[in-house]
């Protein structure tokens, strides 16, 4: 039994919602910290629901969190037998690509421009057409592909901007369970100061969760940011973000996950689960039982969202508001959401 995970045993009440992580089956869908087109979260979190994921991330706003609580109690109506995942919500402790849009003036295009932008966005959230021009805000979830395919390099990012308190409310009436801090390198005091924010609500959380990359010192690192943790949390996860929003791309990114999650694993860190994240996609489960790496479980971002959006964009038709009121379609995308879920919820051989 490893050293984090003992403690984390002795260390949280023993609940149904977080014996996923006691057991490595936790499954976590990330909408995004900056994705809110809501139709699309409100069927997301309502199909990964039915799919039995463990946890869902969104971005911290209150129509953000107001329709992924929508989609769950709908699949709670549909499917006797689901549950209800944790809702989890994001900020960051500085600038961070999870927390931008991508921005231009249209008018700046060249009239030949073939438009590499366009093609590459994995949400069709850069249009050119008759009736719209330029990049839908509430598709664009801060993925980056764009900015260096721009022939005349106009396009730029903005930062989303989440202020915690505006949350607090939602955890205490128990709209919030859990918390993600996405944090850089050598941002200690940073993360001290964000955490004293978040400190008169840590004790009502079920979970906190950060999210880190590689770096050097890591385990100094972590360590000092476990140190900042004032009060500590009734359950932790380490986060390890590989390749960030890129799960989509290729089986290949789901590799420096991996590296990372093992590295992480190596520290015996004091305190909290080690979960995947960053390239995560549908070899990820595969690889790390090939590798014997024992993380607690993967969250998975644009690789998850892209399998449902394209099925249910394939149609050629509107995708409906309220999936529920379309069960033929509704049952064709869960049974495509679980086949990524069960990889992680099914024991190893």
């Amino acid at each position: 039994m490893l050293h984090y995970e003992v403690f984390q045993r002795t260390n949280c009440s023993e609940t149904m919602e977080l014996e996923a992580l006691r057991s490595h089956q936790w499954f976590k869908l990330i909408c995004g910290a900056s994705y809110q087109h809501l139709p699309a979260i409100r069927n997301l979190a309502m199909i990964y629901t039915i799919a039995g994921a463990d946890c869902i991330d969104v971005a911290p706003d209150p129509a953000t969190i107001r329709v992924a609580r929508e989609g769950i109690a709908a699949a709670i109506k549909i499917e006797a037998n689901a549950r209800s995942p944790l809702v989890m919500v994001s900020f960051n402790d500085g600038e961070d690509p999870h927390f931008r849009k991508a921005v231009f003036d249209p008018q700046l295009c060249p009239v030949n421009c073939s438009r590499p932008c366009e093609k590459v966005c994995p949400t069709t959230a850069i249009k050119f057409s008759n009736d719209y021009n330029g990049v839908i805000s509430d598709l664009c979830y801060g993925c980056g592909r764009c900015l260096p395919l721009c022939p005349v390099q106009i396009i730029h990012t903005r930062e989303q901007v989440y202020v915690p308190e505006d949350i607090f409310d939602a955890v205490l009436n128990h709209q919030v369970d859990a918390i993600e801090i996405h944090t850089q390198p050598n941002r200690t005091k940073e993360f001290a100061a964000f955490w004293q924010r978040l400190s008169p609500i840590i004790p009502n959380l079920k979970l906190v969760a950060v999210s880190f990359p590689d770096c050097e010192n890591l385990r100094d690192y972590l360590l000092s940011l476990f140190e900042g943790m004032h009060p500590k949390p009734r359950s932790l996860i380490w986060q390890t973000d590989g390749r960030p929003m890129s799960g989509d791309i290729g089986d290949g990114t789901t590799r420096a996950a991996l590296q990372l999650g093992q590295k992480v694993i190596d520290f015996h860190l004091p305190l909290g689960f080690v979960q995947l994240a960053g390239g995560t996609n549908a070899s990820t489960v595969t690889k790390l039982r090939q590798a014997n790496i024992p993380v607690a479980g993967v969250a998975y971002g644009s690789y998850a969202r892209k399998i449902v959006m394209d099925f249910l964009e394939s149609r050629g038709d509107e995708i409906p508001d309220r999936l529920e009121e379309h069960p033929c379609l509704l049952w064709q995308a869960v049974a495509i959401a679980r086949q990524l879920v069960s990889q992680i919820k099914m024991p190893s051989p």
